[in-house]
């Protein structure tokens, strides 16, 4: 069972990989070891289990909102997510999830590849997130996703970006800073 949220930050090797596979409701079937070890639950306590299990309280509705929709159009989504730890801690990644098809093209699941966000686009996204949060506050669970996905849109147009152009450059042009250090 999930602990009280403690603050402490986990990070692992950056060049290790986050994997997990779920089916088309969100249950976990496939967890790797990298993900087993960072988010402190053995392989029993995620299977057949929800992969909103790890989900951060910090995290706007909004931003799963725009993954769910991203999804349901056949589409792959990246993304920057604070994810919780067995134990409350929390991590930082960069997420690309993408429906998986069976031999027949029929969509089966989803599967998702995350990596150690760089600490500059942290540095963007936390404030960000934590601004939709507050918009979020005293709503319904709907309402609540509709505002801060409201005000996230509205946020990307005021930057003249669409999501995936802006938060996949946010990657890649903090990669290539951190990479250069």
């Amino acid at each position: 069972m999930q602990q009280p949220h403690q603050g402490r930050r986990i990070t692992w090797p950056a060049d290790k990989l986050i994997v997990s596979k779920t089916d088309l409701k969100g249950n976990i079937t496939y967890a790797n070891r990298t993900f087993m070890a960072v988010s402190d639950y053995k392989e029993p306590q995620l299977r057949n289990r929800p992969h909103n299990l790890i989900r951060h309280p910090d995290m706007p509705g909004g931003v799963f909102k725009l993954l769910w929709q991203t999804l349901q159009q056949g589409q792959e989504f990246f993304g920057f997510v604070k994810n919780s730890t067995a134990n409350g801690d929390y991590y930082w990644v960069y997420a690309n999830i993408t429906p998986s098809f069976d031999l027949d093209g029929r969509k089966n699941g989803y599967f998702s590849v995350r990596r150690h966000a760089p600490e500059p686009a942290i540095a963007v996204i936390a404030p960000l997130y934590r601004r939709l949060r507050t918009l979020e506050q005293g709503l319904a669970r709907r309402e609540a996703a509709e505002a801060s996905y409201q005000a996230l849109c509205d946020y990307l147009q005021r930057q003249e970006l669409d999501y995936p152009t802006w938060v996949n450059g946010l990657y890649r042009n903090n990669l290539e800073k951190a990479d250069a250090c």
